[in-house]
């Protein structure tokens, strides 16, 4: 019964996701042509091929910024509460940075950092 309306919940946004997709399979209009299909590009016309490869070191680069924003989201509240959590929250939020820099040194070390 713990389980029941997790289980209720996530079935409910299951059908609701599916029930928003479908609907908008079936009402959109469908009428494709070489106007719609090719890229754009701030309106201007393309210049030569438009699906170009990028190195994945930006990617890479990108996800690890969001790593390190998403670990100053988790330690601003911390920094807020910490006198409440005491030393079982300063060792926990230890571990946190301790993978977060194991993280890090591992893509340094991979050259995920560097840009050339």
């Amino acid at each position: 019964m713990e389980y029941f309306f997790l289980l209720l919940f996530t079935g409910l946004a299951a059908v609701l996701v599916g029930a928003g997709l479908l609907t908008s399979y079936l009402v959109a209009p469908h009428r494709p042509n070489p106007l719609k299909n090719s890229p754009y590009e701030c309106g201007e016309p393309t210049i030569g091929q438009s699906w170009v490869q990028f190195n994945v070191g930006y990617y890479l680069f990108g996800l690890l910024f969001l790593v390190f924003d998403v670990e100053a989201a988790f330690l601003y509240p911390w920094a807020v509460v910490f006198r409440q959590v005491g030393l079982t929250g300063l060792i926990e939020m230890g571990l946190f940075l301790l993978v977060l820099i194991v993280g890090l040194v591992y893509a340094w070390r991979k050259g995920a950092l560097e840009w050339v």
